[in-house]
């Protein structure tokens, strides 16, 4: 099991510290630089990487350690994040990364997790090691798959794991990530996931791997883990994968937000999903960042930057960002340039636990003012039974129930509205008369009749549609 190692100190590693904690497997370990320095590596003689040491991260966001780590790790803001990731194929290098990180606790203070990892003792005798030599990040790399071998209790988008779906995507090889059953995602990994060719290997004792979104029995074969059917060809589902989730009475809303915007210089990203974090938290969100844990103040001026300068190279731009407000809160933020402008694609979860309401009559609010003012496409609004801390389980969840839909007022431009609207859900009109939005009240959330609802509007929609886009399924 691949041991990751994080110290949290209230000093910047300097130069002199990052040496202390480089020189923990003694003077005969190679040093290497990856990713333009944003990684050092520790190396065999044979370039077997054996601890990968991410670039410090300055966290001035406060709750993303607890978010992450637990209660009780480290209580202060900001801090210092430093993480040390050790090779599962090398015995010897997770005690090398807890060297790594207790080192770097001593010289600057502060704390290493897990807290029994950390120490300052050289780790000799492994700089003749010779074995795999599969990139920083991965534990298992195959012509068909890039395997990572996790073992903390909550798996994050972190910017080695991001790097390495980026470089799974781009040899043609599935990210598969394997963790024990008590394992839990944050919501970037689980959209991470559904976003490129992956998998979610669970390993249990009891009933061997499956796959902790859907629920599949999963068997290595091949080079890579793939689901094991039935002598009829049917897939199996394991047992550990229907147990009860533990989360009675809690539940999140859902609300996936697609804005398009002019593309010239005085448009400043952002804005929808701050009006949504306000309309629903009070607050605005409390900071932003390309991984997790999220570091950066919220910034709209400083994300409207980094998006600029990628779309310079054609890239499209992927953040994370996370509520301060007391209420759970994350959401994940795709900006990227199309032929209609600069289109931001939002998810926004919150989580609520027993007892507490779902602000569901907000939400026409927000419509309202998405549709006139912030270049709304479409919003979807949803609710569904899950953790309220908003991670995910590898057991099974009921999908989100649809309870409303909005059309900006682009979008219903390019309709003709005639017949468009269902018998029991006539739609709200949004803005001005000659340029309305719509708002569609499908249900409280219990039963399906909000999904089958959404499903026919869509498609009395796309038959109304004047123009090839303007209800572009993308947007739900």
């Amino acid at each position: 099991m691949t041991q990751d190692v994080i110290a949290l100190t209230p000093r910047m590693p300097d130069p002199k510290a990052l040496l202390a904690g480089l020189h923990a497997g003694g003077p005969d370990l190679r040093v290497d630089e990856a990713g333009d320095g944003a990684v050092v590596r520790l190396c065999a003689d044979s370039g077997q990487t054996l601890v990968s040491l991410e670039a410090p991260r300055y966290l001035q966001v406060s709750g993303e350690v607890e978010r992450l780590l637990g209660k009780g790790v480290w209580d202060e803001s900001p801090v210092w994040w430093t993480e040390a990731r050790a090779s599962s194929a090398a015995a010897g290098a997770a005690r090398l990364a807890g060297s790594v990180g207790g080192r770097l606790a001593a010289v600057l203070g502060g704390a290493v997790w897990p807290p029994r990892a950390g120490h300052t003792e050289v780790v000799p005798g492994l700089a003749g090691l010779s074995g795999d030599t599969a990139p920083p990040g991965v534990d298992v790399l195959t012509a068909r798959a890039a395997v990572v071998i996790q073992g903390r209790p909550v798996v994050a988008a972190t910017t080695w794991l991001t790097d390495v779906a980026r470089s799974a995507v781009r040899t043609g090889r599935e990210l598969q990530l394997v963790t024990p059953p008590d394992t839990r995602l944050t919501f970037p990994v689980h959209t991470l996931l559904d976003g490129v060719p992956s998998r979610w290997v669970v390993r249990d004792p009891e009933c061997g791997y499956y796959d902790g979104l859907s629920g599949a029995v999963l068997n290595w074969h091949d080079g890579h883990f793939a689901p094991a059917t039935t002598d009829n060809g049917a897939p199996r589902t394991a047992e550990a994968f229907r147990r009860r989730a533990g989360y009675e009475g809690e539940r999140q809303l859902l609300l996936s937000l697609r804005t398009i915007h002019p593309a010239d210089d005085r448009l400043v990203l952002g804005g929808a999903l701050e009006l949504a974090w306000r309309t629903l938290t009070g607050a605005p969100p409390a900071g932003w960042s390309t991984a997790e844990p999220v570091n950066v103040p919220w910034s709209p001026r400083q994300l409207t930057e980094l998006a600029r300068g990628r779309a310079r190279q054609s890239l499209p731009t992927w953040v994370v960002a996370v509520g301060g407000s007391g209420r759970p809160s994350i959401a994940t933020v795709r900006v990227s340039h199309t032929a209609a402008g600069v289109e931001e694609r939002a998810t926004i979860v919150l989580g609520y636990g027993p007892g507490h309401d779902v602000p569901l009559d907000h939400v026409p609010e927000l419509a309202a003012s998405l549709s006139t003012g912030h270049g709304l496409a479409t919003m979807v609004t949803q609710l569904r039974s899950a953790r309220a801390d908003l991670s995910t389980a590898a057991r099974y969840e009921p999908p989100p129930v649809p309870v409303s839909f909005t059309l900006g007022p682009d979008a219903v431009a390019g309709l003709d509205l005639t017949g468009t609207a269902l018998a029991d859900t006539v739609p709200v009109r949004l803005g001005s008369a000659a340029r309305p939005g719509l708002h569609y009240v499908l249900g409280d959330g219990d039963g399906p009749s909000g999904g089958e609802r959404l499903r026919e509007i869509h498609v009395r929609m796309r038959r109304a549609a004047r123009t090839a886009d303007s209800v572009s399924p993308r947007g739900f």
